[in-house]
């Protein structure tokens, strides 16, 4: 891999100046401050949708401890600038993905301002966070095809993960066997438009933004991988050893927030919308009933295995040295934090994958038990929907099904995010073909 990627990693992480934090407090108000990405919209029950419910500032109400506490919250748009605010001390709280994570890990041993993984935010078992997205009229219908070609990625995000691991499946070298732009999710956006790059491979919620908006369709679903990915809740060791009842009073703010995401999955998609500019249907596609993210702050121990295995890829990039991903970990505080409920979530799975249909106007959506019934619904109210979601028959990764590949099976419709893996399926099934979407609907019909 050239150099010129990494040093610009690198120099996102270098010290920002900003707001004093909870350190700082050493009279009767504490400032609290909690660095988060809006648009990264996995992280929202520690973020978006947590600042909208005002749920942490109730907690920190109820401490009673004669402290006067203020919220700090700073919005980013990628997980660097805050492990670069943390290891300056200047934000005591963050979240992001799981690769930046093994950063800001790095990151905070290397300058001796340790960190901690606290909690989890969004994760998806199979890896389906991040995908590989080509333009609409693109000829390229496989990883193979990208051998030679101008791919642009965040280097050192989870989403350059799966581009790394998927070319390697495929027999193509990472540094070698393509063009590697190393390019913010919105600036590799405006290079897909432009034809400037070849594909784009980005995590939520940039790649179902983009097809959703008509701007891109899918190449490969990172939940091909079978490899754990999540974003997650990261916390200055000082910090929580100083102020332990401030960060429990978050981690229980943030299960309040996850509950309610469940509890109230359009109402959330709505605010979370409201909150980022981005379309509600997107949200609910990533953050619905059956979206392609669980979101649980338990830290399971399969989200910690993938940490380690995602070291491997972060060394090779020269972003980062080895880590000791089991010290970083720390589980301690929310477990305290939620008390006997937390074996609960530990052990809980996620919701079997589902079709679903948002109608105009409607506060809640439809589930359907297989697609041709969703299909059936939807032929016959096509003036009258929203958003119409179907899981990937192999991956289970949702997906909005107009932009789905179709695939006829004797009587059966399934749904593929990706083309190569519809043609994998039509390939083991004599009589399987591909078919269009119009086409689906008037079988179905």
């Amino acid at each position: 891999m050239k150099h010129k990627p990494v040093v610009a990693a690198l120099l996102l992480l270098a010290p920002l100046t900003a707001c004093g934090s909870a350190q700082a407090g050493d009279g009767s108000t504490v400032t609290v401050t909690v660095g988060y990405q809006s648009r990264t919209i996995n992280t929202v029950t520690a973020g978006t949708l947590l600042r909208s419910l005002g749920y942490f500032e109730k907690e920190l109400n109820a401490l009673h401890d004669g402290k006067t506490y203020k919220v700090d919250w700073q919005d980013y748009a990628t997980g660097a600038p805050i492990t670069a605010q943390m290891t300056a001390g200047k934000i005591d709280i963050g979240s992001m993905g799981d690769f930046p994570l093994l950063i800001n890990a790095a990151r905070g041993k290397q300058l001796g301002k340790p960190t901690r993984l606290v909690s989890v935010t969004g994760y998806n078992l199979r890896g389906g966070l991040n995908t590989i997205v080509t333009s609409p009229d693109s000829k390229l219908a496989s990883l193979e095809d990208l051998r030679g070609k101008k791919v642009s990625t965040s280097v050192g995000s989870a989403a350059d993960g799966t581009l790394v691991r998927a070319l390697q499946r495929a027999g193509i070298d990472p540094d070698q066997g393509i063009e590697k732009l190393n390019q913010q999710p919105a600036v590799g956006a405006s290079a897909l438009s432009a034809g400037s790059t070849d594909a784009l491979s980005q995590f939520v919620a940039w790649p179902g933004l983009l097809a959703y908006q008509g701007k891109a369709k899918a190449l490969y679903d990172g939940a091909e991988l079978d490899l754990p990915t999540f974003h997650g809740v990261t916390a200055r060791e000082d910090f929580a050893e100083k102020r332990p009842a401030v960060l429990e009073a978050f981690l229980k703010a943030q299960a309040e927030a996850t509950d309610y995401l469940d509890d109230h999955p359009v109402a959330a998609a709505e605010s979370v919308a409201k909150a980022t500019g981005l379309p509600a249907e997107v949200v609910y596609l990533y953050n619905g009933a059956h979206g392609i993210a669980t979101f649980d702050p338990a830290v399971k121990p399969q989200l910690v295995s993938a940490l380690k295995q995602d070291v491997s890829v972060l060394k090779a990039a020269k972003l980062t040295g080895d880590i000791d991903v089991d010290s970083f970990v720390d589980d301690r505080y929310v477990k305290k934090a939620l008390g006997s409920g937390y074996a609960a979530r530990l052990a809980a799975k996620p919701s079997a994958p589902a079709s679903e249909v948002w109608p105009k106007g409607a506060s809640a959506t439809r589930s359907f038990t297989s697609p041709a019934e969703l299909l059936t619904y939807l032929s016959a109210h096509r003036d009258g929907i929203r958003a119409a979601y179907v899981p990937d028959a192999a991956t289970g990764t949702l997906w909005f099904a107009d932009k789905a590949i179709w695939v006829a099976d004797g009587d059966r419709l399934l749904p593929f995010v990706a083309p190569e893996t519809a043609r994998a399926y039509v390939s083991a099934h004599g009589g399987a073909r591909i078919v269009t979407y119009a086409d689906a609907l008037e079988r179905a019909s």
